[in-house]
C-alpha cells in the first residue's frame, strides 16, 4: 500500500521505519565513442549504461538506489572536446532506500564480531556496538555467534530480529560498502523481538 507519493514504508509499531520509495530522477550518463556506430540506435545502450551508472550507489540526497527502470533520453547529448563520448541526460524511475538520523529501523543480525553485531537493514549493514546493545555488561562469543548479558541473560545471535535507532549515519558516495551506520538499542522499546516475549 502506498501513500500516493510512491512511498512504501516498512511499518512498525509507533514509528515510521526505514523506507523504500519509487522516485523519478534525471541524471547524465556517458556513452563511449565505440557505441556510436553508423545506423545503430543509442537507445539500445541507454538501459545498460544507466543501470551501471546509478544502481548500487547513493544519490545526491543520500538515498541508496536499488533498481532503475524506464530510462529515456532527454534531448540531444553533448560531446566534450578531447573525450569523444556523448554525455546524455536521461530521466528514469528508481527504487531508493532512505534512512534518517535517529530513525527507528528493524533488521536481522547478520554477523557477530568482537565489537558487537552487524545488523542487516534492507540493502545496508549497520553496526550495533556491544556498548549499545543493553544496559547490562555483555560477553561476546564470536565462535558461537552470540552476545549475552552477564546478569540478565538477554541474548543476541545471528538471525535475531532487532529494532534499533540510528545514532550515526555517514554514507560513502564513492563506495557504499564503506558507509558507516551506527545503532543503539539502549532505549525503551528497542532491542531483540525475543526480549519482548521474555518480559
Amino acid at each position: 500500500m502506498t501513500d500516493g507519493t510512491g512511498s512504501r514504508p516498512v511499518e512498525g509499531p509507533g514509528e515510521e521505519l526505514a523506507m523504500y520509495k519509487i522516485v523519478s530522477k534525471e541524471d547524465t550518463i556517458r556513452i563511449p565513442a565505440e557505441y556510436m556506430r553508423r545506423g545503430a540506435s543509442l537507445d539500445q545502450h541507454i538501459d545498460r549504461l544507466a543501470m551501471t551508472a546509478f544502481e548500487g550507489r547513493f544519490d545526491e540526497q543520500n538515498r541508496f538506489v536499488l533498481v532503475t527502470s524506464n530510462h529515456e533520453a532527454i534531448g540531444r547529448g553533448r560531446i566534450i572536446h578531447g573525450d569523444g563520448a556523448i554525455y546524455q541526460k536521461v530521466k528514469f524511475d528508481a527504487v531508493v532506500f532512505c534512512m534518517e538520523d535517529y530513525e527507528v529501523v528493524e533488521g536481522a543480525v547478520s554477523e557477530i564480531n568482537e565489537f558487537g553485531a552487524f545488523i542487516r537493514i534492507g540493502p545496508m549493514e549497520a553496526l550495533l556496538h556491544k556498548s549499545q546493545i543493553m544496559e547490562d555488561m555483555v560477553d561476546v562469543n564470536v565462535g558461537a555467534g552470540v552476545i549475552e548479558g552477564r546478569s540478565g541473560g538477554k541474548r543476541l545471535a545471528v538471525g535475531s530480529h532487532v529494532r534499533a535507532r540510528i545514532v550515526s549515519l555517514s554514507p560513502d558516495t564513492t563506495d557504499p560498502r564503506r558507509s558507516k551506520i551506527g545503532l543503539t538499542c539502549k532505549q525503551p522499546g528497542l532491542g531483540s523481538q525475543a526480549w519482548e516475549k521474555e518480559n
